[in-house]
């Protein structure tokens, strides 16, 4: 692979034809995505390019492509989200290595698709969800931070790192009138916990999960039901833990036992809390940040990688309140 340099103009020669074309995408698709992103031009002759633009635009484009034909060279296959998350990322920070994130397989799905971190954020979690016992992930929705949370936990029961996965959300919109809900006590509550049963779903089969949960290796069960527990050998999640009180969530940090891992998810900008209730993630990540063994990540709109409208979405509601919080007295 060639490049020859020049002002507001570069040329990139791959030497694989196959694989530059994998590159290009059908129709020269992928380069359309990133000539937009990048503010060039892009034109294609075999498997050469020339990039047109300003200094700034030209370098986002090849440092893109040389890491995207980086990542073919590895057999990884580049898809049209793929090609949108690296040029977020290489856009925020131009010395980020794509092959560092993309190619740390945290977990291969029973449809043999690989969950991988898709941006600098998700690498950092997966990284201290390996490497400490408590991990706080914090952000808005979309950022992944329950999926890769429960990919991580499925990973360690596979390779018998834990022997059980504990599943927990509070069933804060139900509130006091849970018990006028229609049905027995599970399904009361399933509607709170059908989040982490699809996430669970889309790693596992269902027969496989079916019989797990039977043999209480996999439980999935309300805040509520943690009181009083010791969770040993396990791995539990905590999901949408900024609608845990401040009393529930010292009760549930307090439930962690000896060779057991925590993971707690929220995003502290949608709580459903009552009036004037403290949120337990928010005062957590006040009081608890110090402590060694502790390690709080924290996501962003721009580690959403659900579909192109979410972050978007995020964008159009950060603005409302940016409007709200200037015409407050």
């Amino acid at each position: 692979m060639e490049e020859v340099s020049e002002n507001k103009r570069s040329k990139l020669s791959f030497s694989d034809i196959d694989l530059a074309q994998q590159l290009f995408g059908e129709n020269n698709h992928h380069l359309q995505i990133i000539a937009k992103a990048a503010d060039v031009n892009i034109h294609a002759r075999g498997n050469t390019l020339s990039i047109e633009g300003d200094r700034d635009g030209t370098s986002l484009a090849g440092n893109v492509l040389n890491q995207l034909y980086g990542l073919l060279k590895e057999k990884y296959p580049i898809y049209q989200a793929d090609v949108d998350h690296a040029v977020r990322i290489l856009s925020q920070n131009n010395h980020a290595n794509l092959k560092a994130i993309f190619l740390d397989t945290v977990y291969i799905t029973s449809k043999k698709r690989l969950i991988t971190p898709k941006s600098s954020s998700q690498k950092e979690y997966i990284d201290a969800i390996r490497n400490y016992d408590m991990v706080f992930g914090i952000g808005p929705a979309g950022t992944g931070k329950t999926y890769l949370a429960m990919a991580m936990a499925v990973e360690a029961l596979s390779r018998g790192k834990a022997s059980r996965i504990i599943l927990v959300r509070p069933a804060v919109e139900a509130g006091e009138a849970l018990g006028f809900l229609p049905g027995n006590l599970a399904e009361k509550v399933d509607p709170y916990l059908r989040p982490l049963y699809d996430a669970l779903h889309d790693m596992m089969r269902f027969e496989k999960i079916s019989n797990l949960m039977q043999q209480g290796v996999i439980e999935v069960a309300p805040l509520a039901f943690m009181r009083g527990r010791t969770l040993n050998d396990a791995f539990i999640i905590l999901d949408e833990a900024q609608n845990t009180t401040s009393e529930q969530m010292k009760m549930f940090l307090t439930r962690i036992g000896f060779s057991s891992k925590a993971v707690i998810t929220g995003d502290i900008t949608q709580t459903d809390l009552p009036a004037g209730t403290i949120s337990g993630l928010i005062e957590s990540k006040n009081i608890l940040q110090e402590i060694a063994g502790i390690k709080f990540v924290f996501f962003s709109k721009i580690d959403v990688v659900r579909h192109k409208l979410v972050q978007e979405i995020i964008n159009a509601y950060e603005g409302l309140e940016a409007k709200k919080e200037k015409v407050r007295p």
